[in-house]
């Protein structure tokens, strides 16, 4: 397997700082929603998801763009204008409809990352984040709790995916998935 961590940003310091960022806010918000925890829900979330998953993550996106990295930059700044908007929504009376259209909107900006490229973990957790984001909005619309626990698995996921992202960057653990080479079954990186 290939340790290099210097391909695409994943072993930069901004990617780092953003990727544990977004990964603690998507696991704190995702557990949240799958009741797993007694007593705690996705509201629980909010003070993290404020300073850590809105203002951090939005402050590494100000690096990253500073640093070149429009994708990441990008990301991190959109994610974290997600995460601020609701914190600070927190506690509003909104109707589910219009929470719905929340979620479906910044579904949408994370299909666009998703899209956008980068290495197997960064597709993966943005990836995820789509999947949690558009089952969170259907729950919301549909009035499915059940979706909702099932979304929230999904943030979990994204999360644990951003979690060891920036952890291997940090520890030079693997982060390329290895391939299979055509038609030799001969395993190889890169």
């Amino acid at each position: 397997m290939d340790n290099d961590v210097s391909a695409g940003s994943t072993g930069s310091t901004t990617s780092i700082v953003g990727r544990l960022a977004l990964g603690i806010t998507l696991l704190a918000f995702g557990l949240g929603y799958t009741d797993v925890i007694n007593g705690v829900s996705a509201a629980d979330a909010v003070s993290l998801a404020h300073y850590v998953g809105g203002v951090a993550l939005f402050v590494a996106g100000l690096f990253a763009f500073r640093d070149g990295d429009s994708a990441t930059g990008t990301a991190f700044a959109a994610f974290g204008a997600l995460w601020f908007t609701w914190a600070v929504s927190a506690g509003n009376s909104v109707s589910d409809n219009a929470a719905g259209l929340f979620l479906v909107l910044f579904a949408l900006v994370a299909l666009s990352v998703t899209l956008a490229g980068g290495d197997q973990l960064t597709q993966g957790t943005y990836g995820l984040f789509f999947v949690s984001l558009v089952l969170l909005a259907i729950a919301q619309f549909a009035g499915n709790d059940g979706l909702g626990k099932v979304g929230g698995w999904f943030g979990v996921a994204a999360g644990a995916v951003a979690w060891y992202s920036a952890t291997a960057a940090l520890a030079h653990w693997p982060t390329v998935l290895p391939r299979r080479a055509a038609g030799r079954g001969v395993t190889a990186t890169g």
